[in-house]
């Protein structure tokens, strides 16, 4: 292949080459990555953007396998320096005609393929990556069992893949996608608040569930602890941030 290469430093590093990074809000970005066809990863995994030998960043990769492009979607609010430094990284690769290396396929919050249990898919902010990739595979692989996307963001205009999620739910019916707004402006009519807290409201039980979790490693932590007091399984829970919390 002529557009992957093997890091010598690194072995686990790829060469991807940056093929757009375009603004989706004013603080979120998506990047779109060419990660070579012999690259697999499964939905719900992350990549790890190699700045240095030591200095990795992690990203949630937002796209599923079958091509050979990685969607990562970068958020970088007033006052993120680690967010800003590597999506700055990225873009002077990109003007340069220079790729980017990565550790793409890590992770082990990625979905379950082998249970037919319901799913419950929570996201925080970017998190959203994470949970909207486990989305369109259950959605490629036609599963049959109801799936729930709630994904929570402080503001409505944080919502900026609106109309995707609306067509999964016109695809499927046995997806619902629930957008839950912390600080809403006057002209919106859907759910407000925490976005755990939506879930408990929602359901009496959360035992009979898979759940996915991606956010803030503080939302995963409350939330966990939230979802085993209404009955949910800690084995059936699943998120990248239990293994720092």
């Amino acid at each position: 292949m002529t557009d992957i290469a093997t890091n010598p430093a690194n072995s686990k590093a790829i060469a991807c080459h940056v093929i757009s990074v375009e603004a989706l809000t004013p603080g979120i970005s998506k990047v779109v990555l060419n990660a070579g066809q012999t690259t697999t990863f499964q939905a719900g995994q992350y990549l790890q953007l190699v700045l240095s030998n030591d200095d990795k960043r992690p990203f949630s990769i937002a796209s599923i396998a079958g091509s050979n492009q990685v969607e990562l979607h970068i958020g970088t609010p007033a006052g993120d320096t680690w967010s800003s430094a590597a999506l700055s990284h990225i873009e002077q690769q990109f003007r340069a005609g220079l790729p980017v290396m990565a550790e793409v396929g890590l992770g082990q919050a990625q979905w379950r393929q082998d249970s037919n249990r319901p799913i419950i898919l929570l996201a925080g902010g970017t998190g959203f990556s994470y949970v909207y990739a486990i989305a369109q595979a259950l959605s490629a692989a036609k599963a049959s069992q109801p799936v729930f996307l709630y994904w929570g963001v402080r503001q409505q205009d944080a919502l900026y893949y609106q109309p995707e999620l609306q067509q999964l739910a016109e695809q499927n019916k046995q997806f619902r996608y629930i957008p839950v707004v912390q600080e809403p402006l006057s002209d919106w009519q859907g759910r407000t608040g925490l976005v755990h807290e939506a879930v408990l409201a929602d359901f009496i039980s959360l035992e009979a569930y898979d759940i996915y979790i991606a956010g803030p490693f503080a939302m995963a932590g409350i939330a966990r602890e939230a979802f085993a007091e209404q009955g949910a399984n800690r084995q059936q829970m699943f998120a990248d941030a239990f293994a720092y919390i």
